[in-house]
């Protein structure tokens, strides 16, 4: 059965494009073949006469081909064998879901070029964690072209079309639909808990004891304006999820380490990372503020996600995340971290946001293999904005690595994907970092094509006399070229922030 959110395909066609129009546009492209094929079936609605004509018909043709790639990957449940092919089937159905739902927003929102560009990259990020799952679990992929349909090669192709150089933007005060301006007062003192719609509490003065509970009442809400669900002062364990059609809620607790969300699923404990978070964020406009998330699974459990967020426009504020390895899944879209704590092991920032973390303490655990690697940024294609800001943070040793730092080392970041994007701007980095600064992933992948930069870092570790020689890693030196990381312009926030009252830097 085909669910409500897939409308049916065209079965016959009245009117395709020409061979000649398709062949001009799709000759610049860099899949170029599937360009053609598939553009050249699809009903012609307007000559392709300008890019937004052929923006319009390729993302429209991607989106057809997104619904039956939903459609097939639904169809292979029964022939999950077992539960590792479950898993991963779930998580494919889930994201083939979330993809379909933002090529829709490409298509029908009105939007700027970054939204699209935002959208679209976190498409693709959709398609390669579908993909990802399998690998990690140890299940064959042999039925991922049948689900796959070539989603990924259009996706691509509209991020180069879709892609220019970079310029800085012009921001307006007219913000997305799901930021409102009376929100302005809501992450100043405890204003944010004195408007709680809801209140989670354990010990019975709030409306439900656990967190899950109420989001399954917030889910009944009609409109989207601010909802505010306010956790008391307390330990809960539970794996909690806020999905697509919870846009513009609000977590506020009292205080890191007062309340706690935590979890213990894990790779190692036959999860995906993706399924592995304690919490999961997709609605978009997510605010938290004053909230520990934790993920209890320890190292030697290996991936073990405590957030997850792929919620467009999300803010953390003064949040503590704790994990070993993957503590903190920068998942997707446009994300802003400021005055939180962030521990962890190996690759304990990672995921594919376009994401800054300003004024947060990050800090690196002990290691069970004595090497850890703050960040891991998956950037899998070069038209996709996304990638790390870390803006004047603190990088330092938490209490269980200070006693053995120097039998530990201690790296920036590795390239987890081809075009991984990471930069550590006006931030200081304690004695715990290698003088080499970062850390290959395998031989030589991705060392050319990474974007990796330090601008004005400060402390014993961040001399770069030493750091390494790739050509994708490079000495930050212009102001105007570390300013392309700011809050300002890498996430648009003069566009968004201002609405909230979160406090913020714009610039350097």
């Amino acid at each position: 059965m085909i669910p409500l959110f897939l409308p049916l395909l065209l079965s016959q066609t009245i009117s395709c494009y020409s061979s000649s129009e398709v062949k001009s546009w799709c000759g610049k492209m860099p899949y170029s073949q599937s360009c053609e094929y598939f553009l050249s079936q699809s009903p012609k609605q307007t000559p392709l006469k300008q890019k937004s004509d052929f923006l319009r018909a390729s993302m429209q043709v991607a989106l057809e081909r997104a619904q039956l790639a939903w459609t097939n990957t639904y169809s292979l449940g029964p022939r999950c064998r077992n539960e590792h092919e479950r898993v991963a089937w779930a998580d494919c159905l889930q994201l083939y879901k979330h993809t379909i739902l933002r090529l829709n927003h490409t298509i029908n929102r009105q939007c700027t070029q970054d939204d699209k560009q935002t959208w679209l990259s976190t498409a693709l990020t959709n398609l390669e964690t579908c993909r990802a799952g399998f690998v990690e679990l140890g299940v064959s992929d042999n039925v991922l072209p049948l689900m796959s349909n070539n989603v990924s090669e259009l996706i691509r192709n509209i991020l180069s079309a879709n892609h220019v150089p970079y310029v800085m933007p012009n921001y307006t005060n007219e913000f997305p639909t799901w930021v409102r301006p009376g929100d302005r007062k809501l992450l100043q003192s405890s204003s944010a808990a004195s408007k709680a719609n809801i209140v989670v509490a354990q010990d019975d003065s709030g409306n439900y004891k656990t967190i899950s509970e109420a989001i399954t009442t917030t889910s009944k809400r009609s409109g989207t304006t601010r909802y505010i669900i306010y956790i008391k002062a307390g330990m809960y364990n539970e794996n909690v999820g806020v999905g697509t059609n919870l846009v513009n809620i609000m977590f506020v607790g009292d205080g890191i380490g007062k309340t706690i969300i935590t979890g213990s699923k894990s790779v190692g404990g036959g999860s995906t990372t993706f399924n592995s978070a304690t919490v999961a964020i997709v609605g978009d406009g997510f605010i938290a503020q004053d909230i520990t998330f934790r993920n209890t699974a320890g190292a030697a459990n290996h991936q073990a996600v405590a957030l997850r967020s792929g919620s467009d426009l999300s803010i953390f504020y003064q949040c503590g995340f704790e994990g070993y390895q993957d503590t903190l899944y920068v998942y997707s879209a446009r994300q802003f971290y400021k005055e939180c704590d962030i521990y962890g092991t190996v690759d304990f920032i990672f995921g594919n946001a376009a994401v800054v973390l300003q004024n947060c303490n990050i800090y690196a655990r002990n290691p069970p293999n004595k090497v850890n690697t703050i960040t891991a940024q998956g950037r899998t294609d070069p038209n996709q904005n996304t990638g790390i800001s870390i803006h004047n943070c603190k990088v330092t040793a938490a209490s269980d690595l200070t006693s053995v730092q120097s039998s530990v080392k201690t790296y920036l970041g590795r390239p987890w994907q081809k075009y991984s994007r990471t930069v550590f701007l006006k931030t200081y980095l304690d004695s715990l970092i290698d003088s080499a600064g970062w850390l290959e992933w395998n031989g030589s992948f991705a060392l050319t094509t990474l974007n990796y930069g330090e601008y004005m870092n400060t402390g014993p570790g961040s001399s770069t006399t030493n750091r390494v020689k790739w050509i994708g890693y490079h000495v930050i030196t212009s102001a105007t070229e570390a300013s392309k990381f700011t809050v300002g312009n890498f996430i648009a926030g003069g566009s968004w922030l201002p609405a909230t009252g979160v406090p913020y830097i714009s610039s350097l």
